[in-house]
């Protein structure tokens, strides 16, 4: 069975929670597709306090994101969750998913987000596999006193070496060049902090162990080995566009094309979010606010 819309929503984060929003309130009969069991997209992960969104400071990512589901159910927004994009048929404006299910549109709306971006070498599907994945801000006082690995140079990196050294732990930043991306703020702390070593065009080839972890590693002139208690992959992240690429213009870093309203290749089709915005100008407020401007745009569309 086939359900049809005017308006699809791709992703629940604060863009697509804001879209959806706002298409209740314009009246657009829509229809939000998340690919998790619950909406807030990223700022589940956010572990840190919040002070820069308008009109709330709250103590975590997870505290915004139940006020932001609790508006979208209180003005009954519509969506699913569990729903992943399988493909997308631009002609006819049908969507599958890859459980099955079909839906015909009139418009669409991208805002499937972005994810870390991983190093792709052997051993770091186990150690996710594993969930060893942490959180500079959570997890810093469980490596208190232990020698810890932050692989990136930007500022995600260098604040979580920041944090974890101010924690006690002993901190290796590793870096495949020499040049760094990270603020000035950031960087001058943690090129003189006791508790951080810097390796500069270092890159890990293979990662080994269950907890404690064995790092492969190579530098212009030799291969070598370090043990270390938790690593920290901060080499920044990826806009999810793998489902759009063949029918919509994305650039050479996979991030869709779009005007400054979200309008894409596709007059039909429009984007918000991290799947269109770089991290130095990505936040939740520009995404909340994309999303409402998408939506609006969209409903010019819907009219004519």
């Amino acid at each position: 069975m086939t359900q049809r819309t005017d308006l699809l929503i791709i992703g629940g984060g604060p863009a697509g929670i804001s879209a959806g929003i706002w298409a209740k309130r314009l009246g657009i009969n829509h229809l939000l597709l998340e690919a998790k069991d619950s909406l807030g997209g990223q700022l589940s992960t956010i572990y840190n306090q919040i002070v820069d969104y308008p009109g709330m400071v709250v103590a975590n990512g997870q505290v915004l994101q139940e006020q932001f589901i609790k508006h979208a159910e209180e003005i009954k927004c519509d969506y699913v969750t569990n729903t992943c994009v399988k493909s997308i048929d631009w002609t006819n404006r049908i969507l599958q998913t890859a459980e099955g299910n079909s839906y015909t549109f009139r418009t669409l709306l991208i805002a499937s987000g972005s994810s870390p971006r991983r190093l792709d070498v052997p051993g770091e599907q186990e150690m996710i596999e594993q969930k060893e994945v942490y959180s500079a801000t959570r997890d810093k006082l469980k490596f208190k006193g232990k020698h810890v690995a932050v692989i990136g140079g930007g500022d995600r990196a260098f604040e979580g070496a920041l944090l974890l050294a101010e924690a006690g732990s002993q901190v290796t930043l590793i870096h495949r060049s020499d040049c760094f991306k990270a603020r000035k703020e950031y960087k001058e702390p943690v090129m003189l902090h006791p508790n951080i070593d810097i390796l500069t065009k270092t890159f890990i080839t293979k990662i080994d162990g269950k907890g404690k972890k064995k790092l492969f590693l190579a530098d212009e002139d030799h291969h070598f080995t370090m043990m270390v208690d938790g690593l920290f992959i901060r080499i920044g992240v990826k806009p999810n566009t793998e489902p759009y690429e063949d029918g919509i213009d994305v650039d050479q870093e996979g991030y869709i094309r779009c005007n400054s309203y979200g309008e894409t290749s596709l007059p039909f089709v429009y984007a918000a979010g991290d799947v269109c915005t770089r991290p130095l100008l990505s936040s939740i407020a520009s995404s909340v606010g994309q999303g409402m401007t998408s939506v609006k745009q969209l409903s010019f569309f819907l009219e004519n």
